[in-house]
């Protein structure tokens, strides 16, 4: 009698964190434009109206390089659930491995009953404490704060929202595998002349 082979177990790596607190800010005054042999910059008022904040829940399949996203006003336990929902209809064959820091809400007692009701679909994999900057999702929110929400001006709290997700699926237009490589040439070589 021949044994059945095991059924292969595809999986997907997800690199996930939140990114609280983003901020909807508005000008006051509007913002003036540079003029030619006078200002060379546009100069804006201290003076901000702010309309509030949305938190970023994001996650980049590390293997196909798209981000996965959703935003909120709030992110508790409840917002986290509707997150790995997300993931679970989009990858409803898979395991999907959750690297992630050790924030209360991925451990709360909310988010467990919730992962009783799927066994085996998810397995959380906690970067060390103090250490979520090994997480390679920080990396992409570092990026999107530099060339998308710094000095960001908008209307309302929507109007932020449709720049983030703006942004994101631009990216996920054409997605980057994030690789490794640090001085990979040299390892070979060490100093003293010993090879290894």
């Amino acid at each position: 009698m021949k044994k059945k082979k095991k059924e292969e177990i595809k999986t997907v790596i997800i690199s996930y964190d939140e990114k609280p607190g983003i901020q909807a800010i508005g000008n006051v005054y509007p913002d003036l434009m540079p003029v030619e042999g006078h200002y060379s910059t546009i100069s804006r008022d201290y003076e901000y109206v702010r309309h509030g904040t949305l938190s970023l829940l994001a996650g980049i399949d590390l293997i196909s390089g798209k981000i996965h996203y959703k935003v909120f006003e709030r992110h508790r336990s409840s917002e986290f659930i509707e997150y790995l929902k997300e993931l679970e209809s989009i990858y409803p064959d898979e395991e999907i491995v959750i690297i992630q820091d050790n924030y209360k809400i991925h451990t709360s007692s909310e988010t467990l009953e919730y992962l009783k009701t799927i066994p085996e679909k998810f397995k959380f994999v906690f970067t060390p404490k103090h250490a979520s900057w090994l997480n390679i999702i920080e990396s992409f929110f570092s990026k999107m704060v530099r060339s998308v929400l710094r000095g960001i001006r908008v209307d309302s709290i929507n109007k932020l929202e449709e720049r983030i997700s703006l942004y994101i699926n631009q990216i996920n237009e054409k997605p980057v595998i994030f690789t490794w490589k640090h001085k990979m040439e040299e390892r070979d070589e060490m100093p003293g002349g010993i090879t290894i």
